[in-house]
């Protein structure tokens, strides 16, 4: 068998190659070494939040926009409101009685709150998920036989979701 030689490279502590076969010199007149150049590490960013980051930057850019414009910062985040908040500010501004509306919002969110425990301690019972579970695919076999299976119960149950829904919204 023929043996090959090779030759091994090494990384010192210095952050320069040396290749081991070559006469030791001084790493600055050897041309076998090679200096890699020090960068900063790159910076870290949290995979878990990265609208953070995006929020930051657009933050950044609007600064930089009123400081090119003249304006102050406030004013440019004010023109910059997408139409949905604008219409819920709106529609805040025509309401009377705050403290109700605030109320009512308040006793949602607590029985939001109140029926997922419910409904949590129910789900630990045994044998009530199954059953619960069972009675829903049931009900959902009936109403597909009953309204999706057919070409006219199809189209009687499309006319009465475009009643309902023009009944909520209003005609347009």
């Amino acid at each position: 068998m023929a043996s090959t030689s090779s030759s091994a490279l090494t990384i010192s502590s210095s952050s320069t190659l040396v290749d081991t076969k070559a006469p030791r010199q001084s790493a600055a007149s050897s041309p076998q070494c090679v200096t890699l150049p020090t960068h900063p590490p790159p910076p870290v960013q949290s995979q878990k939040r990265p609208w953070k980051s995006t929020a930051y930057c657009r933050k950044v850019a609007r600064n930089v926009m009123a400081m090119a414009t003249g304006e102050a910062p406030a004013e440019v985040a004010a023109t910059e409101l997408p139409e949905f908040i604008k219409s819920i500010q709106e529609a805040w501004d025509k309401v009377e009685d705050k403290y109700a509306v605030s109320s009512l919002g308040v006793a949602a969110i607590v029985a939001l709150w109140g029926s997922s425990g419910l409904i949590s301690a129910i789900d630990r019972l045994p044998l009530i998920p199954g059953v619960l579970e069972v009675v829903g695919i049931g009900y959902s076999g009936w109403f597909a036989y009953k309204n999706l299976v057919f070409k006219p119960d199809r189209e009687a149950l499309i006319k009465k979701i475009k009643e309902t829904y023009s009944e909520i919204i209003g005609s347009s």
